[in-house]
């Protein structure tokens, strides 16, 4: 039977009457989802989904309406104690003491949990997010990967079982958002336990085991990656010329053209359909010569549009 890690039911925020139509706000409106041990997890959806005020809710700075949480076997009403020390909170921005280095900002962020000294593993994390050949340097001079490492050393000194990523690319460019994923997926091997939000979409698409979708505070999907991308029943094909091409929208009548040119054409086929041996036939019997084929079966991106807008 698999575990869970986190368990959220029927979960509620309202925040009461404000602004000049005096109504209430329905931040997150009875969702209901789940984290197995050891995945990864992704939480997205579009800015003012409810995503802060789900994690604000599990950080303990905003108080839920209605619904339960249970966070590796506690209950937060119950044991909120136990539910904080169960998790770490990679927030999304920057927030550290410029003067400390980040063996002092591990040692005292130990001391707030109370941890003792013979318990304290800061050079363990250190190396964990290699950072150990900077450990006695100032957070000041460090560079902008490495200071995203250090917030998730940070969230690690307790030794949670559970690591949530709040946007953690945000800012970084490409080199070093890949060494920040390696590091996750080596926490993740060591059965650390993920909530990762994103609005880098192709990030969730590979890295997520699964995938929960709200907009407007609800639960609007919840699958695997895998399953959510064959909810894409269409894929688009271009076909490029070297010479211009004149009435494409005849040749191709009965196919669905996308976008054109005089040297391009962009049609959406079913994926399940004979459609594509048909657009080939029509390409034979019309002597075309395309230079070029290529086929685009769409992404995650793709699905969350359709979701979040449909």
């Amino acid at each position: 039977m698999i575990k869970k890690a986190l368990v959220v039911e029927n979960l509620s925020k309202t925040y009461g009457k404000t602004g000049e139509r005096n109504k209430e706000i329905n931040a997150i409106q009875n969702i209901s989802f789940s984290v197995n041990q050891g995945e990864i997890f992704g939480l997205l959806g579009p800015n003012g989904a409810g995503k802060t005020t789900f994690l604000n809710i599990l950080a303990g700075t905003v108080i839920k309406t209605g619904g339960k949480i249970n966070v590796w076997g506690f209950d937060l009403d119950t044991n909120p104690r136990q539910v904080r020390a169960s998790i770490g909170i990679v927030p999304q921005e920057v927030n550290l003491d410029a003067f400390f280095s980040p063996r002092d900002l591990l040692d005292l962020q130990a001391g707030l949990y109370g941890i003792k000294k013979k318990d304290i593993i800061t050079e363990t994390i250190l190396k964990m997010v290699a950072l150990d050949k900077h450990a006695n340097s100032y957070s000041r001079s460090l560079s902008g990967g490495m200071k995203r490492r250090l917030l998730i050393a940070k969230a690690m000194v307790h030794q949670p079982p559970i690591l949530i990523l709040d946007e953690p690319t945000a800012g970084v460019d490409v080199e070093l958002r890949q060494n920040l994923w390696k590091n996750v997926k080596k926490l993740n091997e060591l059965g650390v336990t993920i909530l990762l939000t994103t609005h880098y979409l192709f990030e969730a698409q590979e890295m997520c085991d699964r995938i929960a979708i709200i907009n407007k505070g609800n639960l609007v999907e919840l699958n695997t990656t895998q399953k959510l991308l064959q909810k894409i029943k269409t894929k688009n094909v271009t076909i490029n010329f070297n010479e211009k091409i004149e009435n494409l929208e005849i040749i191709f009548k009965g196919f669905k053209i996308i976008s054109k040119n005089e040297r391009e054409v962009t049609i959406s086929i079913e994926k399940k359909s004979g459609n594509f041996e048909s657009l080939i036939e029509v390409i034979k019997k019309n002597n075309l010569k395309p230079i070029d084929i290529t086929t685009d079966d769409g992404n995650l991106e793709d699905v969350f549009i359709h979701l979040t807008k449909g």
